[in-house]
């Protein structure tokens, strides 16, 4: 008698262990409903910058998330608004891009603002999209249960969602459920990224992210929406630390200076928390070095879109 035989014939039970599933699900919504909030808590890890900062992701990030036996690709897009620049035109095209291109799309809302403005337009541009869609209410520590009914029943009724998720990022609640569906409802099928990876970002692309959130962190409304930061040297020193310089860059003369601040206290301020948390991140010593350079209209520049992994509009 054969071991297999064996094992059955004293009651045990030989079984295939679970196939692998694995897919790409597009985070989609309005700016500010909490997209890169969402992300983090997902993944697990930080992998999308986040502030109170209206449309503060201007790519496609992708963050890696294991739950069961699947691995969740998860694609933050830009929030979708109403262009009215050329870098609003290619973030809103990047989102719509990111969408088409997932095997399904996760439309996320700010239970607090409902459907007005953005919300509205996004539901009537996801008629016309069809991969199977999911609606997921945020924020749902900060209203009423029968509102949030009356917001699910009227998205429902604007356009066919395969479920309806109630959540808050910040908390997590709702979350577990949320992951439990997904892993599930992806396609069986090898996974594309190793087990321990939670983003397809470039180090230094994230590095320069990170940067750019303590900035809008620091500066609040005080900084037009016109920065950028890249990284532009990185070297790994022989003591096991890390030599990075970055170069923020603004439009204008004026936003120079509030970016230094009085007497370099701001540009000190963002360098020490961006230090801290790439630290962390990175679990070795950072030695970073912020430069501040006027580059006028660089929203006009394609350069810059390439470095951000945007597709530079030509109208």
């Amino acid at each position: 008698m054969t071991e297999s035989n064996e094992e059955l014939a004293a009651g045990g039970e030989t079984q295939d262990a679970a196939p692998t599933r694995s897919g790409f699900v597009a985070l989609i919504g309005p700016t500010n409903a909490g997209k890169s909030t969402l992300l983090n808590r997902l993944v697990g890890a930080k992998v999308s910058i986040v502030s109170h900062k209206v449309q503060t992701t201007r790519a496609v990030v992708r963050g890696i998330a294991i739950h069961d036996n699947a691995q969740i690709v998860f694609m933050d897009t830009p929030g979708i608004f109403k262009p009215r620049r050329r870098l609003d035109r290619a973030m809103v095209t990047s989102a719509w891009g990111g969408a088409k291109d997932a095997d399904r799309i996760m439309l996320l809302i700010d239970s607090e603002r409902g459907l007005r403005g953005d919300a509205e337009a996004i539901l009537e541009a996801l008629k016309n999209v069809h991969q199977p869609k999911i609606l997921v209410l945020n924020k749902i520590d900060r209203v009423q249960p029968e509102q949030l009914l009356k917001l699910a029943s009227d998205a429902n009724a604007a356009v066919e969602f395969e479920r309806t998720f109630m959540v808050s990022a910040t908390t997590g609640s709702g979350c577990t459920d949320l992951m439990d569906f997904l892993a599930a409802a992806l396609p069986e099928g090898p996974w594309y990224y190793p087990e321990d990876q939670i983003s397809d970002l470039p180090m230094r692309q994230l590095a320069a992210e990170i940067t750019r959130e303590k900035l809008f962190l620091r500066l609040h409304q005080e900084l037009p929406y016109s920065s950028h930061v890249e990284t532009e040297k990185w070297e790994e020193r022989k003591d096991g630390s890390v030599r990075i310089e970055q170069v923020i860059y603004v439009e204008r003369d004026s936003q120079k200076k509030i970016v230094l601040g009085k007497g370099g206290e701001a540009i000190k301020s963002i360098s020490t928390a961006s230090r801290k948390e790439l630290s962390e991140i990175l679990e070795q010593p950072v030695h970073l070095f912020l430069f501040v350079k006027v580059r006028e209209n660089w929203g006009d520049d394609p350069e810059r879109f390439r470095e951000m992994g945007l597709e530079f509009p030509r109208e």
